[in-house]
């Protein structure tokens, strides 16, 4: 089955890394795209048609003052990827469960043994 189309599909739009540092940025306050591009080095036609992605996916809202354009996150977007991963939420939860159980068990064993760490260390 084809994949749906980069800008109809918020999935498919932030799989891209770039997109996704866009929204970093825009999750602390709206910038201009030039601010943006800056900030993370990117070119500015290139940050320019990954907001228009992001804004085409519903992901960003643009403000219009003068002659400059500031961007802002529209988190109302993310509600469908918040969902989806909302069901692993569980999944993690039992790992890092299992994880912290396995580390307290390591702990009581070195204070048996009278180890530490840095008497293991190669």
């Amino acid at each position: 089955m084809a994949r749906a189309a980069t800008t109809s599909d918020v999935f498919n739009a932030i799989a891209e890394p770039q997109r996704r540092r866009i929204l970093m940025v825009l999750k602390d306050r709206e910038q201009t795209v030039g601010a943006i591009s800056e900030g993370l080095g990117l070119a500015q036609p290139a940050t320019s048609k990954h907001l228009k992605v992001l804004k085409e996916v519903g992901l960003v809202d643009v403000d219009t003052r003068g002659r400059h354009r500031f961007y802002r996150l529209d988190a109302r977007g993310l509600r469908e990827v918040h969902e989806w991963t909302g069901g692993f939420e569980r999944f993690w939860g039992e790992a890092f469960d299992r994880l912290e159980s396995y580390a307290q068990e390591l702990q009581r064993k070195e204070r048996r043994d009278g180890t530490t760490r840095d008497d293991i260390r190669p």
